[in-house]
């Protein structure tokens, strides 16, 4: 908001003679007015954010109930506490050095040098609820890659890789987009990439695709679960134990999936155009839609695909259809129209039946498909964005340089896409050489795979002290197809209270 000034000598001349000291009066009062409504101003956008930062971390939560259920029974304790440990151990190292590597300004283009343990903040430009957003999109990227090593991986490697990514790896490539130093940042008001730099908003390359080719790496290096392949070479489904606490993590993560995209304005009081209905809040409001319909969409489209091929109507599946939707659309959120979300989610569906029927042929294990999802929807959303971006939103949303190019689609030119597609390169790249090089490392020291005998046990009762619950896997059972039995007493008495 502007800062309005008052000056005393001009009132008083228009007050007339002998009214100098009302006039000095009455700008004292409209500077403490104007102060009030800057105040307001900003104290509506930390709430805003913080709010947003409140919904981001909740998908921690929703992450946590979607890897529990997709897990066999006999590791739902150590999926969830390596869920609590992305989070607690994230929270410590984005504290000391990742921050400040992604956002720590003046710098250089590839990583921040300011911020250290939050030092010097609050600032002009980051306040301490810009960190704890920043810190929940983080641990999301963390969060992505525990479930493509599921099941299979020494805990004290949990620790190693998810301090490194959230203190290093991702907070480099989220300076390179979203820091206004970075060098493909669209923020960038010195040298844009392609005159237009990389329009990724919320993060489907930030987020999704770094906590998707991390986990790829990690799942390759371990190799699959004891029992996905046969001897042949055939798949052998390792079906997560409940699909209810599938859905209920869906449902957690599409409510924090508001907070992911809508909240990455930062901020919701900025008028466009004094005095309009139309503004800043239009956009977050247009944001949540495109969410939305690309996220239904992907379900939708997910539900009859699966239906086509497998003959099923599979929960599962269509709930790792509308995540892919969400992922892809992520980045393009803001600066597309509803309809063109549509096209997103149908094609993020498509995308990520074909990478799990791709994963298959090659015997790629990924318990959660985490980086067929987000890894392979990710890609695809930063290429949607940079065909359909609308000429119009992009101006708004990026208003430090009118007239730069938009969708291919949509008339921009190639540009816009261009900088995508070195955006996909130097992620897949840069996470490559830093996240397969660690994973190899703990590999080779053998402190990545759990051995044979705790693998086929279960992590909960070799690591963790017991089972979750009173059900345990039936190998032989799934051979007809049955995932859980249920443990009964032998007799029809009911036990003593």
């Amino acid at each position: 908001m502007a800062l309005q000034t008052c000056s005393a000598d001009q009132l008083a001349q228009l007050l007339g003679p002998n009214t100098t000291a009302a006039a000095g009066y009455l700008c004292d009062q409209f500077s403490t007015i104007s102060n009030k409504f800057i105040d307001t101003a900003f104290a509506v956008d930390t709430t805003y954010l913080l709010f947003s930062a409140y919904l981001v971390f909740s998908m921690q939560l929703g992450f946590a109930m979607l890897c529990a259920g997709s897990v066999r029974a006999k590791n739902t304790m150590n999926i969830m506490l390596t869920n609590v440990l992305d989070a607690a151990a994230g929270g410590l190292f984005y504290y000391l050095f990742g921050f400040a590597f992604a956002f720590g300004s003046p710098s250089n283009g590839f990583i921040g040098r300011h911020f250290f343990g939050l030092k010097e903040i609050p600032s002009s430009s980051y306040d301490y609820s810009n960190f704890l957003y920043q810190w929940a999109f983080a641990i999301a990227a963390a969060g992505i890659t525990s479930g493509s090593i599921a099941e299979r991986t020494q805990f004290v490697a949990y620790l190693i890789y998810s301090s490194f990514l959230t203190g290093f790896v991702y907070p480099v490539v989220s300076h390179w987009i979203w820091s206004p130093d970075g060098w493909a940042s669209a923020s960038n008001t010195d040298n844009l990439l392609f005159g237009s730099g990389v329009i990724d908003f919320a993060g489907s390359g930030v987020v999704h695709l770094v906590g998707g080719v991390a986990g790829l790496w990690g799942a390759l290096i371990e190799g699959p679960r004891i029992g996905r392949f046969d001897h042949s070479g055939r798949s052998v489904a390792l079906r997560g134990h409940s699909a209810s606490l599938v859905v209920l993590g869906t449902f957690l993560l599409w409510f924090g999936w508001y907070g992911f995209n809508p909240g990455s304005f930062n901020k919701i009081l900025s008028p466009y155009s004094s005095g309009s209905y139309y503004g800043q809040w239009s956009a977050v409001g247009r944001t949540a839609v495109t969410t939305t319909l690309a996220g239904s969409t992907a379900a939708l489209t997910t539900l009859f695909g699966k239906r086509i091929l497998s003959g099923h109507w599979n929960v599962t599946d269509v709930c790792n259809g509308l995540l892919g939707g969400f992922a892809a659309i992520t980045a393009g959120c803001s600066v597309v129209e509803p309809w063109a979300a549509i096209i997103c989610g149908f094609v993020s569906a498509l995308v990520l039946i074909s990478c799990n029927k791709l994963a298959e042929k090659l015997k790629f294990d990924d318990p959660l498909e985490a980086t067929q999802l987000h890894g392979g929807c990710g890609a695809w959303g930063i290429i949607f964005t940079a065909l359909f971006a609308r000429e119009k939103y992009v101006n708004e949303v990026y208003s430090n340089k009118p007239g730069r190019p938009y969708g291919l689609f949509m008339g921009g030119g190639g540009k816009l896409l261009a900088a995508h597609v070195i955006q996909i390169l130097v992620i897949v790249g840069w996470v490559s050489a830093t996240m397969g090089p660690l994973f190899f490392v703990l590999h080779k020291l053998k402190l990545l795979r759990i051995s044979a005998e705790d693998e086929m046990a279960g992590m909960d009762l070799t690591r963790h002290g017991g089972f979750a619950y009173i059900y345990h896997d039936d190998d032989d059972s799934q051979k007809q197809g049955i995932q859980l039995r249920k443990v009964e007493p032998r007799s029809t008495t009911p036990p003593p209270i």
